[in-house]
């Protein structure tokens, strides 16, 4: 991979785009899994963006964050999955509509 500004920059647009297309997709959609689906995309624009700065500043701290970043995704899908699997259990739907409910 060029480690040069061309590549830094496509890096960065990347990793932006991806994050721009998470937060859409989080805000747009109604569906639970669909918006664990976006959270996990902004979070893969994030790494993308920390791994592009890291090689442009050639210290190894930057994939450490993202390893340590991948972890809590894997954690977050995984307690965000079994919790909607419960919520569907319960009321036999994913429109996060039908959820705002259990705030009253």
């Amino acid at each position: 991979m060029d480690t040069g500004p061309v590549g830094f920059l496509s890096l960065l647009v990347f990793g932006a785009a991806l994050f721009a297309i998470g937060l859409a997709g989080f805000l747009l959609r109604r569906n639970l899994i669909l918006m664990f689906l976006a959270t996990e995309l902004m979070l893969q624009g994030v790494i993308v963006t920390v791994v592009a700065f890291n090689r442009l500043h050639g210290s190894l701290a930057g994939q450490a964050f993202a390893v340590f970043v991948l972890v809590i995704a894997a954690v977050e899908a995984a307690l965000g999955l079994a919790l909607v699997v419960i919520m569907f259990r319960r009321k036999d739907t994913l429109d996060a509509e039908e959820w705002r409910s259990l705030r009253e």
